[in-house]
């Protein structure tokens, strides 16, 4: 959507001849400003461009290619942190990469399935988010209107962009279309970790039952920290709930824990979110470019 708004908004420089005064071509125009702006304007529109600058120098500002490298570079961000993030919870084996039957994870160790895809691009990502800065100093070091020292590094700046940002989609819409995913394995950490969250939720259950909410606090923090340090230290289960049903003081309770620890509590509206964001947000923009990412992408691994 950003990359969108930004290609709209670019401005095209337009004829102003060699100094940006488009004086030669008032000369060739005896004189008429008309002429010289309707031509100023069908260039513009010939270029498929929806603007023009009013006020440039003989070419844009390099601010232009900035602007669009920050853009392309925003790419590279959200895709680090969604490859990030996959490889996480590849790591908590959650979920993994499509992964090939000949592909080696590792060459020093044959059981790791490392989420090289995922590596890949964090590591291109980088790359990419490092170009930003590259097309803002040429900007900021043009001499008066312009100065020849932006030529040799904006062509490598905006070619490397877009190609690095290419890649980066590609290797991700692969990602996508294969992962797998654990639902057991994300349920075992669920109900390892959901005793902990769920203590809120246990504390205004007493509340409404007429317990003090500092002394219930008090009795929920030490048998967190009790729970807590049979899993680290032990390395037990998670036996929080065990020990609120054992203790007394939560009798009030005890019949509802097992509704008040029901994960789907703790989710508010996140299926609704989810399936909004795709009907209206994800599926015009799939639909629009259908054509174009019929095929799904290619890679070795």
């Amino acid at each position: 959507k950003q990359w969108y708004q930004r290609r709209v908004a670019i401005t095209a420089g337009g004829v102003k001849g060699t100094t940006g005064t488009q004086a030669s071509f008032l000369e060739l125009f005896d004189g008429n400003h008309e002429k010289v702006e309707e031509l100023d304007a069908l260039v513009t529109k010939k270029a498929g461009f929806k603007q023009k600058f009013t006020i440039t120098g003989q070419t844009y500002t390099r601010k232009v290619d900035a602007m669009v490298i920050s853009t392309v570079a925003g790419i590279g961000a959200t895709v680090n942190k969604f490859c990030t993030d996959v490889r996480l919870l590849a790591n908590l084996k959650e979920i993994e990469e499509p992964f090939e039957k000949t592909q080696i994870g590792s060459s020093a160790m044959p059981y790791k399935r490392n989420p090289m895809r995922s590596e890949r691009c964090c590591s291109l990502a980088r790359h990419l988010i490092s170009l930003a800065s590259s097309p803002l100093n040429t900007a900021a070091n043009q001499w008066f209107e312009r100065t020849l020292d932006d030529s040799a590094n904006r062509r490598i700046v905006l070619g490397e962009g877009f190609l690095t940002a290419d890649v980066l989609l590609n290797t991700t819409q692969n990602i996508l279309q294969g992962m797998i995913v654990y639902p057991k394995v994300i349920e075992k950490h669920i109900d390892e970790e959901l005793p902990f969250m769920a203590t809120e939720n246990i504390l205004m259950a007493m509340v409404k039952a007429g317990a003090s909410r500092q002394e219930c606090h008090e009795k929920l923090r030490v048998l967190s920290q009790e729970a807590g340090r049979v899993v680290k230290e032990e390395g037990q289960a998670n036996d929080m709930l065990d020990r609120i049903s054992r203790d007394d003081y939560f009798q009030p309770i005890h019949d509802q824990l097992s509704q008040i620890v029901d994960p789907k509590l703790f989710i508010g509206r996140c299926p609704q979110q989810v399936e909004k964001f795709i009907e209206e947000e994800v599926y015009p923009v799939i639909e629009k470019y259908a054509e174009k990412y019929a095929a799904a992408p290619s890679l070795r691994v």
